[in-house]
């Protein structure tokens, strides 16, 4: 699957990665936002620069907590070791680290 429409493998290109379930995330996504807050500054604080979550369970007793990392946050995402995915839909997702603003940049034909 391709993800990336010719520029480099980075400029379209979300990541994703599981922080656990819901007790265990705390810890990863801490340090999620520590990073993403140094990167975030050293970037010049780009709108469309954001992480955000979501409890997923797909059936399963436990939730899994996966983090979403927007394309310009590729730098925290490989950091983290997350894998590239698809876009996430709008619904359900948190934002943990960013401007509020992002939200429309990031998702311009979604409603929350």
């Amino acid at each position: 699957m391709d993800f990336a429409a010719g520029d480099g493998g980075q400029m379209n290109t979300w990541y994703s990665v599981s922080l656990g379930d819901g007790i265990m995330s705390a810890m990863p996504s801490a340090e999620i936002e520590e990073l993403f807050q140094s990167l975030y500054a050293s970037s010049g604080q780009p709108i469309d620069m954001a992480v955000f979550t979501r409890s997923e369970s797909e059936g399963r007793l436990h939730c899994e907590v996966i983090a979403y990392f927007s394309p310009s946050a590729s730098k925290v995402a490989q950091a983290f070791d997350a894998e590239p995915c698809l876009a996430p839909a709008r619904s359900g997702l948190e934002l943990l680290a960013g401007e509020p603003a992002c939200w429309s940049v990031l998702f311009p034909d979604e409603t929350a």
